[in-house]
Protein backbone atom coordinates (compact mmCIF):
# COMPACT_ATOMS: atom_id res chain seq x y z
CA UNK A 1 0.00 0.00 0.00
CA UNK A 2 1.17 3.32 -1.10
CA UNK A 3 0.24 6.53 0.80
CA UNK A 4 0.33 9.69 -0.61
CA UNK A 5 -0.08 13.02 0.80
CA UNK A 6 -1.62 15.96 -0.90
CA UNK A 7 -1.74 19.84 0.53
CA UNK A 8 -4.83 20.55 0.88
CA UNK A 9 -4.04 24.17 1.17
CA UNK A 10 -3.13 24.65 -2.17
CA UNK A 11 -5.10 24.83 -5.47
CA UNK A 12 -4.49 21.10 -7.20
CA UNK A 13 -6.33 19.73 -10.14
CA UNK A 14 -7.44 16.40 -9.23
CA UNK A 15 -6.77 15.02 -12.97
CA UNK A 16 -2.57 15.79 -11.92
CA UNK A 17 -2.06 15.16 -8.84
CA UNK A 18 1.49 15.25 -8.07
CA UNK A 19 2.07 17.29 -11.22
CA UNK A 20 3.01 20.74 -9.16
CA UNK A 21 5.04 18.81 -6.93
CA UNK A 22 7.20 17.95 -9.20
CA UNK A 23 7.69 21.66 -11.01
CA UNK A 24 7.84 22.73 -7.30
CA UNK A 25 10.58 20.66 -6.24
CA UNK A 26 12.71 21.49 -9.32
CA UNK A 27 12.39 25.18 -9.04
CA UNK A 28 12.41 25.11 -5.47
CA UNK A 29 16.04 23.39 -5.03
CA UNK A 30 18.77 24.94 -3.81
CA UNK A 31 20.71 24.29 -5.99
CA UNK A 32 19.12 25.82 -8.82
CA UNK A 33 17.71 28.75 -6.57
CA UNK A 34 21.34 29.68 -5.65
CA UNK A 35 22.76 29.87 -9.25
CA UNK A 36 19.92 31.94 -10.14
CA UNK A 37 20.38 34.25 -7.19
CA UNK A 38 23.60 34.75 -6.66
CA UNK A 39 25.30 36.29 -9.12
CA UNK A 40 29.39 36.08 -7.61
CA UNK A 41 32.05 34.34 -9.49
CA UNK A 42 33.21 31.37 -8.75
CA UNK A 43 36.33 30.51 -6.91
CA UNK A 44 38.90 27.75 -6.38
CA UNK A 45 41.11 27.19 -3.53
CA UNK A 46 44.18 25.65 -3.50
CA UNK A 47 47.42 24.82 -1.61
CA UNK A 48 51.18 24.42 -2.51
CA UNK A 49 54.07 23.80 0.53
CA UNK A 50 54.40 27.80 -0.29
CA UNK A 51 51.80 29.56 -1.10
CA UNK A 52 47.44 29.44 -0.73
CA UNK A 53 46.23 29.55 -4.62
CA UNK A 54 42.95 31.40 -5.00
CA UNK A 55 41.34 31.55 -8.71
CA UNK A 56 38.12 33.16 -9.05
CA UNK A 57 36.92 33.17 -12.12
CA UNK A 58 34.76 36.83 -13.83
CA UNK A 59 35.39 36.98 -17.72
CA UNK A 60 34.31 40.31 -19.49
CA UNK A 61 36.07 42.39 -16.88
CA UNK A 62 39.08 44.41 -17.16
CA UNK A 63 41.96 44.39 -14.35
CA UNK A 64 41.11 48.07 -13.27
CA UNK A 65 37.39 46.53 -12.32
CA UNK A 66 38.67 44.46 -9.58
CA UNK A 67 39.54 46.16 -6.07
CA UNK A 68 41.44 43.40 -3.74
CA UNK A 69 41.86 44.65 -0.17
CA UNK A 70 43.75 43.46 3.23
CA UNK A 71 42.50 44.25 6.23
CA UNK A 72 43.68 42.47 9.34
CA UNK A 73 42.98 38.36 8.27
CA UNK A 74 39.97 39.59 5.50
CA UNK A 75 41.41 39.29 1.91
CA UNK A 76 38.11 40.81 0.27
CA UNK A 77 37.95 40.43 -3.45
CA UNK A 78 35.67 42.87 -5.41
CA UNK A 79 34.76 44.20 -8.48
CA UNK A 80 32.63 47.24 -9.89
CA UNK A 81 31.79 47.59 -13.90
CA UNK A 82 29.36 49.98 -15.36
CA UNK A 83 28.64 50.65 -19.11
CA UNK A 84 26.52 52.63 -21.02
CA UNK A 85 25.02 52.62 -24.43
CA UNK A 86 23.78 55.43 -26.33
CA UNK A 87 22.16 55.22 -29.38
CA UNK A 88 20.45 58.56 -31.56
CA UNK A 89 18.25 58.00 -34.04
CA UNK A 90 16.11 60.57 -35.39
CA UNK A 91 13.18 60.69 -33.46
CA UNK A 92 14.03 59.14 -30.20
CA UNK A 93 16.96 58.63 -27.72
CA UNK A 94 18.05 55.10 -26.43
CA UNK A 95 20.05 54.43 -23.28
CA UNK A 96 21.44 51.48 -21.96
CA UNK A 97 22.54 51.14 -18.76
CA UNK A 98 24.84 47.44 -17.45
CA UNK A 99 25.77 47.42 -13.81
CA UNK A 100 27.32 44.95 -12.38
CA UNK A 101 29.41 44.00 -8.74
CA UNK A 102 30.70 41.71 -6.67
CA UNK A 103 32.31 41.07 -3.08
CA UNK A 104 33.97 38.06 -1.82
CA UNK A 105 35.42 38.14 1.40
CA UNK A 106 38.24 35.40 2.84
CA UNK A 107 39.58 34.98 6.00
CA UNK A 108 43.43 34.07 6.05
CA UNK A 109 44.71 31.47 8.29
CA UNK A 110 47.89 32.85 10.41
CA UNK A 111 50.18 31.01 8.46
CA UNK A 112 50.13 33.14 5.94
CA UNK A 113 52.68 36.00 5.50
CA UNK A 114 50.63 39.04 4.17
CA UNK A 115 53.59 41.25 3.21
CA UNK A 116 53.81 38.38 0.14
CA UNK A 117 50.48 39.00 -1.78
CA UNK A 118 49.84 38.76 -5.41
CA UNK A 119 47.79 39.48 -8.00
CA UNK A 120 47.81 38.93 -11.69
CA UNK A 121 44.14 39.00 -14.05
CA UNK A 122 44.28 37.19 -17.68
CA UNK A 123 41.86 35.65 -19.78
CA UNK A 124 38.63 36.07 -17.35
CA UNK A 125 40.62 34.84 -14.25
CA UNK A 126 41.79 36.64 -11.19
CA UNK A 127 45.34 34.67 -9.71
CA UNK A 128 45.98 35.38 -6.65
CA UNK A 129 49.12 33.81 -4.73
CA UNK A 130 49.27 34.22 -1.09
CA UNK A 131 52.47 33.07 0.40
CA UNK A 132 53.11 30.95 3.29
CA UNK A 133 55.55 32.67 6.24
CA UNK A 134 58.67 30.63 5.98
CA UNK A 135 58.34 29.02 9.86
CA UNK A 136 55.28 27.02 8.20
CA UNK A 137 56.69 26.45 4.92
CA UNK A 138 59.92 24.21 7.02
CA UNK A 139 57.46 22.79 9.76
CA UNK A 140 56.73 20.01 7.64
CA UNK A 141 59.01 16.52 7.34
CA UNK A 142 59.47 13.41 6.88
CA UNK A 143 60.26 11.08 9.67
CA UNK A 144 61.97 7.55 9.49
CA UNK A 145 60.02 4.53 11.45
CA UNK A 146 62.60 2.90 13.09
Amino acid sequence: MTLVKFNEGKNRSLARPGFDDIFESIFNDTFLSDRMVSRVPAVNISETDGHYHIELAAPGLRKEDFKVDLDRDILTISAEKQTEQTENDKKYNKREYSYSSFVRSFTLPDSVDDANIEAEYTDGVLRINVAKKEEVRTASRHIEIK
